[in-house]
């Protein structure tokens, strides 16, 4: 089974949901990872480290072949230097509404500098 954290269009009854994941999720549930989530001119968002609770999605797959289509979507490719891609695919704790760890997720998070140079700004209605 391949766990997913989503915080933006990959979430449910979001634009890229029912493309990339409504006919292969076995599984949802809304989750709380740590970091920062900012807002990017380009129309979506963007999560990096920090200490906020960000709100999305933890999503199973029962095929691993779900990131290849992601790992598409994000501009995301691992055997290239992660300042080439545009998010980063990184294991990260996930927990329930109520602080309870879901263990480790897959996560696309940006880098700080990337974030700056698009001109990212704090969203504060998605972390808390």
């Amino acid at each position: 089974m391949i766990n997913i954290f989503v915080y933006g269009t990959l979430k449910p009854n979001y634009a890229n949901y029912d493309q990339y994941c409504a006919d292969q999720v076995i599984a949802r549930q809304q989750a709380i990872a740590i970091g920062a989530l900012f807002n990017l001119p380009m129309g979506y968002p963007a999560m990096t480290v920090g200490n906020a609770k960000v709100q999305g999605y933890l999503l199973a797959f029962a095929d691993d072949r779900i990131l290849e289509a992601l790992d598409e979507l994000e501009d995301y490719q691992r055997d290239r230097p992660s300042h080439q891609n545009l998010y980063d695919r990184r294991e990260i704790e996930v927990f329930d509404l109520d602080k309870k760890s879901l263990g480790l997720a897959w996560a696309y998070l940006m880098q700080p500098e990337q974030i700056t140079q698009f001109g990212g700004v704090a969203n504060l209605v998605g972390c808390y």
